[in-house]
């Protein structure tokens, strides 16, 4: 016998009047028991409300825009006798997902949020997600650093709660520390800069915190050395321009980014240690070597950076690159990227050429231990053959994870890039 129940808003920690972002079902859908249902938007994460039963949509309660608590009415289900009965699940009934700008989400673990940890121990994030407590707690556990993984639970059916995660912090931090590792940072300065002058609160976008978050992590976690060098492009730029005069039949422009990414893909084959990945999910830290080419670029976007990847690279020749680097930027500036269309990166350049400056240090894109900065050029004089002539020069910025690649292989890397951009037929190879 079938019977119509309402489906309110779970717990979802303490969070208020939070703004639906997304309705994902509609009357006359069949769900399955956690099939998500809406996305919420905190300050912190998107928030996708699970469906506690298999049943179908008889009417939907809220729309895009609408704000809701926890206990909100979502929904009315017209559940089945069999699937009557809600199954508690052991990890936390909302699942956070860090989103991509408006119609683009990059699901992404809020663990990526963490603030500095208080206690010195390394996050095991497969113990802290099936660690059985709510999200109240499990936000409680990353403010304050703590693997729920090591938390003995107290509550009903192994539940951890918020005193055990307080339990667990006394007791470590009564043990005796070690040889000062710590950060030990001074708190971050809380200043009234309204008592100075007028101010302005302007909120971070979804991508800004997102993208903060990682590059917080990667700067942080990875010893970064940047190595600068110049290329001669003189003839490449020529070259550029007459290609654009036949390509524009096709409507694609051909940028310098298109060249680079091929030239790009001759020094990662020569050096394939900055085509890789460090491996830590063993006791023996491994170098992984790919074997494809894979290449994200930095795109400035009203929303933010974003980081497009164009496959296979090294199986495509200039004007297609360069077709979809015309594509996959427009998408990346209106917001429809697909979550797919930013993953797999072996190697990231980002170029900062159409605006502006002379150098400086790109944060690697982990899990990537190389990233490839490009300024813009400018023509100088150069000394040959006992005179100087003028020659356009492309600063390059290659920021590299220390731990992976050393400075002489840094500089021959820059050395041979160089190299090839300096040399056309190299370049269309």
């Amino acid at each position: 016998m079938a019977e119509t129940k309402q489906v309110l808003v779970p717990d979802i920690g303490d969070f208020k009047d939070v703004p639906v972002i997304e309705v994902l079902v509609k009357p006359g859908d069949t769900v399955k028991m956690e099939d998500p249902l809406i996305s919420l938007e905190s300050d912190k994460a998107t928030i996708e409300v699970p469906s506690p039963f298999d049943g179908v949509i008889k009417e939907v309660r809220v729309k895009v825009g609408d704000k809701v608590s926890e206990d909100s009415l979502i929904l009315a289900m017209e559940v089945s006798a069999a699937s009557d009965t809600a199954v508690t699940p052991s990890t936390p009934a909302t699942t956070p997902v860090v989103t991509a700008p408006e119609s683009t989400s990059i699901r992404i673990p809020q663990s990526t949020r963490q603030p500095p940890p208080t206690i010195p121990a390394l996050m095991d994030e497969a113990a802290f997600a099936k660690a059985h407590a709510g999200p109240s707690v499990r936000r409680f556990a990353r403010e304050l650093g703590v693997n729920l993984g090591l938390v003995k639970s107290s509550g009903p059916k192994q539940r951890i709660l918020k005193e055990d995660v307080r339990s667990y912090v006394k007791t470590e931090l009564a043990k005796p520390r070690g040889s000062g590792m710590e950060l030990n940072l001074l708190p971050w300065p809380q200043v009234n800069f309204a008592k100075f002058g007028p101010v302005e609160l302007k909120p971070l976008s979804r991508i800004q915190k997102m993208a903060g978050a990682n590059l917080h992590r990667n700067w942080v976690m990875i010893p970064h050395v940047t190595q600068f060098d110049e290329a001669d492009i003189t003839d490449l730029e020529a070259l550029r321009k007459q290609s654009n005069e036949t390509a524009k039949k096709d409507g694609v422009k051909i940028t310098l980014l298109a060249f680079l990414m091929q030239a790009a893909i001759a020094a990662l084959k020569k050096f394939p240690e900055f085509n890789a990945s460090l491996d830590s999910s063993s006791d023996e830290m491994n170098l992984v070597i790919k074997n494809y080419y894979h290449l994200g670029f930095a795109a400035d976007t009203p929303h933010g950076l974003m980081v497009p990847v164009i496959r296979d690279v090294d199986q495509k020749g200039v004007v297609a690159i360069a077709g979809e680097l015309g594509h996959l930027s427009a998408l990346a500036r209106e917001g429809r990227l697909k979550p797919a269309e930013m993953q797999g990166a072996s190697f990231t350049i980002s170029s900062l050429g159409g605006i502006g400056g002379t150098a400086f240090t790109p944060i690697i894109n982990a899990p990537e231990v190389a990233i490839l900065g490009i300024s813009r050029a400018s023509m100088k004089p150069v000394y040959r053959d006992g005179q100087f002539i003028p020659r356009l020069m492309l600063p390059l910025s290659l920021s590299y994870d220390h731990r992976v690649i050393d400075g002489a292989s840094a500089a021959r890397f820059t050395t041979y890039l160089a190299a090839v951009l300096a040399d056309t037929h190299r370049v269309l190879l």
